[in-house]
């Protein structure tokens, strides 16, 4: 290539962008869509998401990092909410670019507490109204955009369906013109930081989650004891910690269906992902008080280092 050549072609552009939001919002929804990719889990019950997970979008001259966070709520009942919350906030406070996600005409205490949170930001802010899909006269929202402007100096505000694709070209394009120029910070190929382990027991957990709903409070979470290749075959045992001996048989079910269950919708899900067959084999274990102890937390991979 000659000098000119290269001296004509764009720079790159390489960035992180956040995506904030109170609970349930569809948070991990528009991550997903907006990679053409499930990375991040989801379910109808808030707060399925509880780490930090990214998720990279590489094109030919730029890549936008996302990282999605668990939502922000400010009821510190316990350890583990907590920790979430400082998540989102470190992750604030290090990243190019905010994509702040609320939920069609709704604006209560919780968006307000987001808000609260993004005062100090100097970065762009983008607001993404989700789920207009649900909003049969769109010119009805034309003032409720006129009145969160007055709410703080957003760089834009966009009307999205993350779950049905609408307008996320909108929000690629204006991320992309607000990242920084740089060089890449990941490979081209690499779609997220976590690993399979990682995404394995993400997995297991959505699914105990949507088969459970409202029977199963928040205190769940999975480890993954073992996970190996042999004969091209995943061998993968997942135990699920459970706060209760009502949990446990609540997830065990009658004769162990529901357990069958959750196992066979996982595994389904990490064929597609793993690209390989695999072995799942799923336990249920009590450990009474974890979701309200920092070493539990700690353990089990709740606290970023």
């Amino acid at each position: 290539m000659s000098d000119s050549a290269q001296q004509s072609s764009p720079p790159s552009r390489c960035g992180y962008i956040a995506i904030v939001g109170r609970p349930n919002v569809g948070k991990s929804t528009l991550l997903n869509h907006l990679l053409r990719q499930k990375i991040s889990i989801t379910s109808r019950k808030p707060q399925t998401t509880r780490h930090r997970i990214i998720g990279i979008n590489s094109d030919a001259d730029s890549q936008c990092i996302f990282v999605d966070t668990p939502g922000l709520n400010s009821r510190f009942n316990k350890a583990l909410n907590r920790v979430m919350n400082d998540t989102v906030l470190s992750v604030i406070k290090d990243v190019d670019v905010v994509l702040f996600v609320v939920e069609r005409f709704i604006w209560n205490e919780a968006d307000q507490f987001v808000l609260d949170a993004l005062a100090n930001t100097k970065v762009p802010v983008l607001l993404v109204i989700n789920k207009i899909d649900l909003v049969q006269d769109k010119t009805e929202l034309l003032p409720h955009i006129a009145e969160l402007t007055k709410k703080r100096d957003f760089a834009e505000i966009v009307p999205v369906s993350a779950l049905g694709g609408h307008n996320l070209e909108t929000i690629e394009s204006l991320v992309k013109a607000l990242l920084p120029e740089g060089p890449f910070l990941f490979p081209e190929d690499q779609i997220t930081d976590r690993s399979s382990r990682f995404l394995a027991a993400e997995m297991i957990r959505e699914k105990v989650t949507r088969q459970l709903g409202d029977e199963l409070p928040y205190e769940i979470t999975v480890e993954i004891e073992k996970f190996e290749k042999a004969k091209s075959v995943l061998h993968i045992h997942g135990l699920i910690l459970v706060d209760n001996r009502g949990q446990k048989r609540i997830i065990i079910g009658k004769d162990g269906d529901r357990l069958k269950q959750i196992g066979t919708a996982a595994r389904e899900d990490m064929e597609i992902t793993f690209q390989s067959k695999v072995m799942l084999n799923l336990w249920v274990k009590v450990k009474s008080g974890w979701a309200d102890d920092e070493r539990a937390l700690q353990s089990l991979g709740y606290v970023d280092r």
